[in-house]
């Protein structure tokens, strides 16, 4: 075999086994993708990613741009589909817009987002973007400051998010949505409270 013919012969392989290794890999999360926070209700990460279509209908609804799709080459093969990043832009849970239904899910076309009504009982049972989570080293209510930013923030104040002394905020896992509202909110750099994803079961 010549130089030139080998060559051809190595790349066509390279590509079969990189084409192999996409096509396994679909319908299946990968550790790269499960820190990714999704738009309200989302299906299961697994499920999320197999009836997505990466239309982008969400991100384009969202009124305040929470969401920006996953670069088209993310190692987790999940590129095109929506992400959020509280610290740029929280989910605001459509709450100054007109309409029943939260917009994300309103425009969603597949049904990789189920629809949720802006009634609070209904996004608390059916909105789990992730959980707030608190380095107290950082939180400057747990080290001799009064802040209570994150608190003020949240639109489910009360019940995710509760104040103890000198404002140190308290998470409730079960009431918290994940919106990030506390995360964009924070005036700790780095941030002390930011939005990690739930294990799924």
């Amino acid at each position: 075999m010549d130089r030139r013919n080998f060559f051809k012969q190595a790349a066509a392989l390279g590509v079969s086994i990189s084409g192999c290794a996409l096509f396994s890999g679909l319908g299946r999360s990968s550790p790269d993708s499960d820190g990714l926070l999704r738009p309200p209700g989302a299906l299961d990460e697994n499920e999320f990613q197999a009836t997505c279509i990466r239309c982008m209908r969400c991100v384009d609804a969202c009124p305040n741009h929470a969401l920006i799709p996953v670069s088209l080459n993310h190692s987790s093969g999940t590129g095109g589909t929506p992400n959020m990043k509280p610290r740029s832009s929280a989910c605001m849970l459509c709450m100054s817009e007109e309409g029943d239904y939260l917009k994300c899910t309103e425009a969603c076309p597949s049904g990789a987002l189920q629809l949720v009504k802006k009634e609070t009982e209904e996004i608390k049972e059916k909105v789990h973007i992730g959980i707030a989570d608190i380095d107290f080293d950082l939180c400057y209510s747990y080290n001799n400051w009064s802040c209570g930013a994150c608190f003020r923030a949240c639109p489910l104040a009360g019940e995710a998010l509760t104040l103890g002394n000198w404002e140190r905020p308290i998470v409730n896992p079960e009431a918290c949505v994940g919106c990030g509202c506390c995360e964009r909110s924070c005036i700790r750099y780095p941030h002390a409270i930011r939005v990690k994803k739930e294990p799924q079961a």
